[in-house]
């Protein structure tokens, strides 16, 4: 049996890429804000900016396939 992937559009790999790029935000407030041990904890987390560009990655390849 073959299994199916999920449907999922460039709406949706967006919404992700956003939901983790919002602590690119935390870390810009926290180091205006002048809380330098704040904005490196967060800093030190990295994953989701690396989750980030593999889903921009998706996105990017989604839409080249609808191009063809």
């Amino acid at each position: 049996m073959v299994q199916q992937m999920p449907a999922i559009s460039i709406k949706d790999l967006l919404k992700s890429i956003r939901q983790r790029l919002d602590g690119a935000i935390a870390v810009a407030r926290a180091a205006e804000a002048g809380d330098v041990e704040r904005a490196v904890a967060i800093l030190l987390d990295a994953e989701p900016l690396y989750e980030a560009a593999a889903l921009l990655n998706a996105a990017s390849l989604l839409n080249r396939c609808a191009e063809l």
